[in-house]
């Protein structure tokens, strides 16, 4: 039985990882697990799961209240909270649902304390891939994306050999605002930019998906996880969001994981260590696909894709930027302080103000992440 420390439990990952343990209780147990803002979920979690002995809480005024409430449970908070509860919990597995650049030190720790990582933060990987391959590759932990693209490029790819592909082809929805004209994406509110037409996600990630810089992160993300050069790393318009992801050979076949758009399956599969059943299609055509409707990506209706591109190419030290001004931006809009199209311009500022660095110690990401959120606010 595996021990389970949940990072963002009370987000839509987290909720969807906790329906797994629930199903499987002879495969998973939950030991640890954290929660933002939500601190309701503090004591449904509890009840729900007696084998709980540590629990991460961001509002710090809580901590007296819970520690009183169940002595037997360890509480931790402030900012080096989600670092200590890594390292002080007991656990086998770490599934890291955080959403934003909070997620990259707990992922990094997790490693070192080699411990296998199920990781749907996006983030750790665009800010943070070199530290983490350069972990894996001296055998530290191991780590399965829940991604469900990433899961995806995972199936396809283990059903052919690596010298056969042509390219990885990640599929996108285009989010909310994919059939508003071009023109008029600057009057849309972010009432208008959560309404995902197959999805449902928090307001980050949604937001990220309209904008397509969640779909910027998953190449930076696809180039970290399977070391595939960009210019094989291809995106495509896809309406209904039911194939996640195409390995393209270079014999003209293309295989497809096909399925609903639910994250269940791809959390199993990352719980499982890929070792759960699934299947593939190979298919000689896409037009095989007959209930799928495939269009070309428009790079220029989505600049936040081609602007993390650029930052792949760049350096670490882009990426980082890229990161902590999306977030600042994706933030501002949330709270209609500022327009929709502000979202990549002022996120294309802090990038182009950032020098190119590589090979950044988790020191300096730390720096460049606080320095861009502050030009980012400016």
């Amino acid at each position: 039985m595996k021990k389970i420390l949940l990072l963002g439990a009370s987000g839509s990952i987290g909720s969807q990882t906790l329906d797994i343990i629930k199903q499987y209780p002879k495969e998973f147990i939950l030991t640890a697990f954290s929660v933002g803002e939500k601190v309701e979920f503090i004591d449904q979690i509890l009840s729900e799961h007696t084998s709980v002995k540590h629990v991460y809480l961001l509002n710090k005024n809580y901590v007296e209240y819970f520690s009183n409430k169940y002595p037997d449970v360890e509480f931790f908070t402030g900012k080096s909270g989600l670092v200590q509860i890594t390292k002080k919990s007991i656990y086998d597995v770490c599934v890291n649902a955080l959403v934003g650049f909070c997620g990259f030190e707990p992922a990094v720790s997790v490693l070192k304390q080699n411990k296998i990582l199920c990781l749907a933060n996006k983030e750790a990987l665009v800010v943070g891939g070199e530290i983490i391959n350069k972990l894996l590759s001296k055998g530290y932990g191991r780590l399965y994306p829940i991604d469900s693209e990433h899961v995806a490029l995972a199936k396809c790819l283990s059903k052919c050999n690596p010298e056969d592909v042509k390219n990885l082809i990640i599929t996108a929805s285009g989010g909310a605002l994919r059939n508003v004209p071009i023109d008029k994406l600057n009057e849309q509110t972010p009432e208008d930019a959560l309404r995902h037409p197959t999805w449902k996600m928090g307001s980050k990630i949604t937001i990220d998906c309209a904008t397509m810089m969640n779909k910027g992160f998953e190449i930076i993300e696809a180039y970290y996880l399977y070391h595939y050069p960009l210019d094989q790393i291809k995106v495509l318009m896809h309406d209904e969001s039911l194939v996640h992801s195409i390995v393209e050979l270079k014999d003209g076949t293309f295989i497809v994981d096909y399925g609903k758009p639910d994250m269940h399956e791809p959390i199993r599969y990352a719980l499982f260590e890929g070792k759960s059943d699934f299947s593939v299609k190979v298919v000689k055509s896409l037009d095989e696909l007959k209930d799928c409707h495939f269009h070309e990506y428009n790079p220029e209706r989505y600049p936040c894709t081609e602007l993390a591109k650029e930052a792949l190419q760049s350096g670490v030290s882009k990426m980082i930027a890229l990161n902590a001004a999306n977030e600042i931006a994706v933030n501002k809009f949330l709270n209609h302080e500022i327009k929709y199209n502000e979202i990549y311009e002022i996120t294309h500022r802090v990038v182009s103000k950032q020098h190119s660095l590589s090979n950044c110690s988790i020191s300096l990401i730390k720096t460049i992440d606080r320095y861009s959120r502050l030009e980012a606010k400016k």
